[in-house]
């Protein structure tokens, strides 16, 4: 009996230690690409770059489908909260077919809408404490405002993809966990026009270890940036006395 238990409890190790094994093998075949955000103005001399190279999205599209089934992540609970007159966070990228909460966090009302480009809706009015969702079924930058509240503007970017990152203010952008495969490079600036965004773009191998894309050039365009309009297509009344219904 000792015998037998001593034999089992040895194929168990063994079995654990093959199992982590192979867990390590696969998290080594991971890679990582990382790139320098560079973001300049389109009427700035001699291409100076900005103080700030933040919130620029960088994302890999698989090409190969077998890549797009090789990680399962588990399931994201999307919100934007809007607390103390603002969009919490002011720029949220989610994948596409996502649905994202917009819970009220303020005393007041509010009223959340996007009519401009990506997934348009109209939340209508809500009170303090209440919950809207929206589906977003529909690839693209969606910009969001309140139509009471003229400074709340938010972004949500809807992307085909689960590899993306986001430039943090020094221009650092590091994707983790890639397994390795053809993709396809994207980027998104919020003050970049089009056809900016689409010079970026360009196919890319990944492997384990570390790939480094190097400086990618934004530029920042004003004339790209959305016309901040109520719901009606009209001026935000100066003394606050914007329709809410």
């Amino acid at each position: 009996m000792n015998k037998h238990r001593h034999t089992s409890r040895f194929a168990f190790l063994v079995a654990g230690w093959i199992f982590l094994s192979a867990c390590f093998c696969v998290a080594q075949d991971l890679g990582a690409v990382t790139a320098e955000i560079n973001v300049v103005r389109s009427e700035q001399k001699q291409g100076k770059a900005l103080p700030d190279n933040s919130e620029v999205v960088v994302w890999l599209s698989p090409l190969d489908s077998s890549v797009a089934q090789s990680r399962t992540k588990p399931s994201r609970h999307y919100q934007m909260l809007q607390r103390n007159k603002h969009f919490k966070p002011a720029l949220l990228v989610i994948p596409v077919g996502t649905v994202v909460e917009f819970p009220n966090k303020d005393p007041w009302f509010h009223n959340v809408f996007s009519l401009y480009q990506g997934k348009k809706f109209d939340l209508g009015l809500y009170q303090a404490g209440s919950t809207h969702s929206v589906h977003f079924d529909r690839l693209g930058a969606s910009y969001i405002f309140c139509n009471i509240h003229p400074q709340m503007s938010a972004v949500v970017l809807a992307i085909d993809s689960e590899y993306y990152a986001i430039s943090d203010p020094s221009g650092k952008v590091t994707l983790e966990d890639i397994p390795p495969g053809q993709y396809h490079l994207r980027v998104w600036y919020q003050g970049a026009s089009q056809k900016a965004l689409d010079a970026l773009q360009r196919d890319i191998t990944v492997t384990s270890g570390r790939r480094d894309l190097g400086v990618l050039k934004v530029t920042a365009n004003p004339a790209a940036q959305v016309a901040h309009k109520n719901k009606y297509g009209q001026d935000y009344d100066p003394d606050g006395a914007t329709p809410s219904y």
